[in-house]
This record gives structure tokens, sequence and C-alpha cells, in this order.
């Protein structure tokens, strides 16, 4: 392996073990990375998969408070809500479908010992006022469909319980024991399951006995530990667990704690991502399937918005140049572009013919991005958001959560 390969892995990796912005290791290898590339534009790449992976179906019904309280989100229905001006967000953004239900900053701390563990902090948005508040109780969040429940995990990871969180009152409304340990979360479509990826040591903690040299600066690493995953049936509070470690090539380094497990579009299979491997998909008792037809040309870290909610389209990747930005949407069948779009990265599907994505905000640079609304058939863009700048880039910038609404 290269030392470009080696580079690309690391960061995909780190990104998809914890959902989380890159670490301070990452930022400055992707620095170093980007001085030498040619393309100017993915600089917000990976840290979206599960953010964006968490956000599609049908509401899920709150467990107790008080039901009869019009969301904030719901009192939105049908209106595009835009504030240019935040970054980040002070009051909720939302297009179509789908509303910006938290986001969340990272940093490193260091321990004694010299290890580090990256940390998230999460703003949630305020159901009764339509505005985000931090909340920084959980180490991981995941936002149900219909955004009346999250699903959250306590600060020591891994977490061996999974709190169902009324996003009206902000309190837990029960805890749901799991024995083996949870790094990640993430809700079915319909909402009625989570899928949690379980872990042996912290996946978000990375080693100093694991250092390895990075720039000729030793930088400490993260180590091998999925164990598997649990499903967790939310309308019983059922949980089948099924032993799933890291399948990693003999050559390849140990670079990352084990990707987390996410559900397919609709619900029925699981998958992971394996570096230089095809997407693995199984059935929800760890049974190897096959790839269904029109998932075969999804690629969650190139075009995190996956496939379109009819099925019809599938989100692909940068299609840019040096100078410009540009995405591309292809056919599921053929994976042939059938379109090209503005934005540095798709994120999320408004609807069948809209998407949220990132962009470059007019007179930037790569880093200065923003959220923007992009229309398939039409060269408008419309801003969602206020860029997030080149100072707030590591620690502190913050990443979006999306959800349906």
């Amino acid at each position: 392996m290269n030392v470009e390969q080696l580079v690309r892995a690391s960061l995909r990796e780190q990104a998809a073990d914890t959902a989380s912005a890159p670490t301070d290791f990452a930022d400055r290898v992707l620095a170093a990375r980007r001085r030498r590339t040619r393309r100017t534009v993915t600089g917000v790449a990976a840290a979206t998969v599960l953010v964006v992976a968490v956000a599609v179906g049908v509401p899920l019904a709150l467990n107790s408070g008080d039901v009869s309280t019009q969301l904030a989100s719901e009192a939105s229905r049908g209106q595009t809500l835009t504030h240019v001006d935040q970054s980040p967000p002070r009051d909720l953004i939302a297009v179509g479908d789908q509303a910006l239900a938290a986001y969340y900053t990272s940093r490193q701390a260091k321990q004694p010992n010299r290890d580090t563990i990256t940390t998230r902090t999460y703003s949630l948005l305020d159901q009764r006022t339509g505005r985000y508040e931090v909340d920084a109780r959980w180490s991981y969040l995941a936002v149900a469909p219909g955004m009346r429940t999250a699903a959250v995990l306590e600060r020591e990871l891994p977490a061996h319980r999974v709190g169902m969180l009324d996003l009206v009152t902000k309190k837990v409304t029960r805890w749901i024991p799991v024995e083996q340990g949870i790094g990640s979360l993430v809700f079915s479509p319909d909402g009625e399951k989570l899928l949690a990826t379980t872990y042996e040591k912290n996946p978000d903690r990375a080693y100093w006995s694991k250092r390895i040299p990075v720039n000729n600066t030793p930088e400490p690493q993260r180590v091998d530990s999925r164990t598997g995953f649990a499903v967790i049936d939310l309308t019983k509070d059922g949980v089948r667990w099924t032993s799933l470690p890291t399948q990693r090539p003999p050559d390849f380094p140990s670079m990352g704690s084990g990707r987390p497990l996410l559900f397919n579009a609709d619900g029925t299979l699981v998958y992971e991502i394996v570096d230089m491997e095809p997407v693995n998909y199984r059935d929800l008792q760890g049974k190897k399937v096959p790839t269904p037809p029109k998932e075969k040309h999804v690629d969650l870290m190139s075009g995190p918005a996956g496939l379109s909610p009819n099925g019809e389209l599938v989100a692909g990747g940068f299609a840019g140049g040096m100078r410009t930005t540009a995405t591309e949407v292809l056919d599921p069948g053929t994976g042939e572009r059938v379109a090209k779009l503005k934005g540095q990265e798709l994120l999320v599907w408004a609807d069948d013919k809209r998407l949220i994505a990132w962009d470059i905000a007019p007179g930037g640079g790569e880093y200065d991005n923003r959220l923007v609304l992009i229309t398939l058939g039409s060269d408008k863009v419309v801003s969602l958001s206020g860029a997030r700048t080149p100072k707030d880039y590591s620690p502190g910038r913050w990443e979006p959560i999306f959800a349906r609404r």
C-alpha cells in the first residue's frame, strides 16, 4: 500500500468509525494532502455518512410527554426555512421532507497516558422554540424519523444501555440495556428498530501504544475492537445481538476501531463498508446476502444522500474540477450519470427532485462551505445556512444531522 492509499484509507476509516468530524490527526494529514492534490473540493467528506443514514422514514411516536404539543418541525412542514447569516445555525433549517434535527462539533481530548479521545457535543432542535440548544450529556445521538425521539448513549463508551430521549421534554423516557458495549446507533427507515454497533473498546479512543509516524510525527491510533451488532426492536425493547468482528485484509494496517453497521434503504438489511472491497450486505441475522439491485451504485462515502425517496436516482460523488464545484446524480441500475449538479457533496434528498448539499460560499475557499438547496434540472442554488469558515475547521466545525420531519 502506498502513502496515498494509506492516507485515504485512514481518513475514511476514522470518519466512518465515529460518524464525527475528522480528528486533529486527520485534519493535519488531510490538509497536507490537499496542498498536494489538483482537486479543490472534497474537504467535507465522509464524516456525514452516518449523519445522513439516520435521517429517513416515518415518525416514531413518543412514549411519554405532551404529544399534543405542535412540533416546530411539523408547524413548518412545506416551508423552506433558511438562515444564511447563521453558522452554526441557531434557528430551524428545513426543506421539503427534511429538517436539520441537530448538529455536533468534535474535539480531541488528550489523556495523561498520551492517548486521545474524540468527543462530540450535540446541539438539538428545541421542538417548542424552533431553536438549537446544546445538550452535552451524550457521547452519541441519533434522531428518529418524525423528530419526536432520539436514541442516546451516555458519555462513557462503550455504553451498556440506550436511552430514548423525548425531544419535547428533553427527558429520557426509558433505558434499553444491551449486554455488549455500544459505540454507535442508527434508526431503521420506519423508526421501529435501532441498529447498535458493538465494541470491546471505546471506538473514539486512539492509543499511544499503537502510534505510527504521520508526516514524521508519531500519532496515536485506534485499534480494531468491533465485536458485532445488535438489532433493537423498539416496539417491544427486544435485543438480538450478532457477532461480527472487524474484517480487514491481512496486509492492511489497523487504523480504526471497526466500521459501524448501517441499515440499507428499506431497513431489511444491514451493511458495512470495507476498505478496498465491495460493500458487504447482510440480513438482520448477520448472513451475507447479495447487494440489492437498486443499491449497487450507492456509495455513502462520496454521495451521502444515497438512494432517492422514490428509488429512481442515486446521489453520486464530486464531479467538478480544479476551480469549480459540481456533483452528479446516477441511474441506480447502470451507475451512469443522468445529471450534473452544483455543489461539493450531496448530503440528503429533500424530495425526489431536490437535494441538500455542501457548497463553497461565493468568494470563499474550499473550507468556506455552507448548506445549499440544489434542484435537478436547474442551475439555481439556494443558500440555507451561513458558511463554515477555515478558522472553525478543527476543532469546533459543525456537522449536520438531518431527519424526516
